[in-house]
């Protein structure tokens, strides 16, 4: 697709838009529609497919470049994890690899996501720490930063108990989109349940590992030995544990936020609720009505988002982020459960009002956050040799 010139960042244009992303994918077509409606031209699409054969890819020093999720296509799902069945859970570690060297050979352009950020945002043990480091709320873990690496169930099962902690997440440490996400319950009695949407295959032959593919019925498992199967596999990839954290509820149901945070500006947020731990809209989520929750919150509504641009700051060259808050039952106090360097997908969301995104959707605030920033002069780059993120 070919780039038309337009003018971004605070009159030191002309700059050309760059989308690296999945052409195909809706993350893209939503993109290039709000730059075209913003007037800053169609943006030049380079493909994560290309950049994996090819090496790598260069981009001009007057081109802007926004790196968008390499997910939803099976080929390059294939080339970053290495497994011919996009439903298979396994494979992230050899996914977070594979993908940070994608990202390391881009080269040239004003950048607008930091591979350094990118490295820790992409690894849940290293996002917690740096969290914690900063004084942003984040539910207590044994296995944040660079803590001994949990090697099955017996290490679940042992920090369950060392930490007092009768209901974990177990999360692989690269995961996205609650693939592989266990929501595990241990009582007194010794029982122990695990909410989850793997879904078990074995494939007959004695002793083989279990295959695990994602699904979108979450389902029970209360078989402490099949459970043991679930966390045995993944942790070849790597796994985080924290606490699970009883969140409020709204009309009923278990409900979280997750709010995007754009040049250090919270600018849009969403409830999410299920009757389940995990709230993943395509999991069976729903948006819920923020309006209450804003009134639920009362004052408390100004220190949630604050949070949520504290865990932005800790990721200061990248432009955009999505963040996952906890709230606590009654909406008094809240926790950040993730970050998400690809958080933006929320079709039809315009920003909060009288925020710097009033009326935008979140790739229309993106743009507009670009345009009002301070660029360096194309002409400062030498020779695109050097990346640079303005934020």
């Amino acid at each position: 697709m070919a780039g038309r010139t337009g003018a971004v960042g605070a009159g030191l244009g002309p700059y050309r838009w760059v989308v690296v992303g999945n052409g195909e994918n809706r993350r893209v077509g939503l993109f290039v529609a709000a730059a075209e409606a913003a007037g800053v031209g169609t943006p030049r699409v380079v493909e994560w497919r290309d950049v994996l054969r090819d090496g790598g890819h260069r981009f001009a020093a007057d081109e802007v470049v926004r790196l968008d999720s390499p997910g939803e296509n099976a080929e390059v799902d294939r080339l970053l994890r290495g497994v011919d069945d996009p439903t298979r859970v396994e494979g992230s570690a050899t996914w977070y690899a594979r993908f940070l060297a994608a990202v390391g050979s881009l080269r040239g352009g004003v950048r607008l996501d930091d591979p350094a950020d990118l490295a820790v945002l992409f690894d849940k043990r290293l996002c917690h720490a740096r969290l914690d480091a900063a004084g942003v709320p984040v539910p207590p873990s044994p296995t944040s930063g660079d803590a001994s690496p949990v090697r099955g169930w017996d290490d679940v099962r042992e920090a369950i108990r060392e930490h007092g902690m009768a209901r974990v997440f177990v999360k692989p440490a690269h995961g996205s989109s609650a693939s592989g996400v266990l929501a595990v319950e241990s009582a007194a009695s010794g029982r122990i349940r695990a909410t989850t949407s793997v879904e078990v295959a074995a494939d007959g032959r004695p002793h083989a590992p279990l295959r695990l593919h994602n699904s979108l019925r979450v389902r029970r498992y209360t078989d402490e030995r099949l459970i043991a199967g679930i966390v045995d596999a993944l942790a070849a990839d790597g796994l985080h544990i924290e606490r699970w954290l009883p969140k409020a509820s709204a009309h009923g149901r278990s409900a979280d936020l997750r709010v995007l945070v754009v040049a250090g500006r919270a600018t849009h947020a969403v409830v999410r609720t299920s009757r389940f731990p995990m709230t993943n809209l395509h999991l069976g989520g729903a948006r819920g009505d923020l309006t209450s929750v804003v009134d639920a919150a009362g004052d408390r509504w100004r220190q949630a988002l604050d949070i949520c641009e504290r865990a932005a700051a800790c990721f200061p060259d990248t432009l955009c982020v999505g963040v996952d808050l906890l709230p606590a039952i009654g909406w008094r106090r809240f926790t950040v459960g993730e970050v998400n360097a690809f958080g933006d997908l929320l079709p039809r969301l315009t920003g909060l009002p009288g925020g710097p995104a009033e009326g935008l959707d979140t790739y229309a605030a993106q743009l507009a956050a670009v345009r009002r920033a301070t660029l360096p002069a194309p002409s400062h780059h030498p020779q695109a040799r050097k990346d640079h993120a303005p934020f």
